[in-house]
């Protein structure tokens, strides 16, 4: 059964910090490219990175580089992401997703094109306080 669960989130002020977990199961882990995706109320689901299992390679949107980092431990079939520098606007639902359709490698629009990611896990809320 496949399965992609997030975990790490929660309340934390301003300037704080996270770690956020996504751990999978039921697929070959590096065959898949790992995208982190986030939804605020009223707003529409951004992607904020990607990690090519491929090549190694990280993507990261603007709003979140500089202060958010991207890493995999293939062996526990697992992509981090750690998040610095939190701000109140960072505060929505972080989901992660798997795509499958490029040989491990982040496609041109991991950002977007949500409807090619095979697996999504369920979410976890991210929460900062002002």
């Amino acid at each position: 059964e496949v399965q992609l669960v997030e975990s790490g989130g929660g309340l934390v002020q301003a300037g704080g910090s996270l770690r956020l977990s996504c751990a999978a199961s039921g697929f070959t882990f590096d065959d898949y490219a790992i995208g982190w995706f986030r939804q605020a109320p009223g707003k529409e689901r951004e992607g904020i990175s990607c990690f090519s299992h491929s090549d190694g390679s990280r993507y990261y949107s603007d709003s979140v580089k500089g202060r958010f980092t991207i890493s995999s431990d293939k062996a526990k079939n697992t992509v981090y992401l750690q998040m610095n520098s939190l701000k109140p606007e960072d505060t929505a639902v972080y989901s992660c997703a798997a795509d499958g359709s490029s040989s491990g490698m982040c496609s041109t629009t991991w950002f977007g094109a949500q409807e090619d990611y095979d697996f999504w896990g369920q979410g976890t809320q991210v929460t900062v306080s002002s």
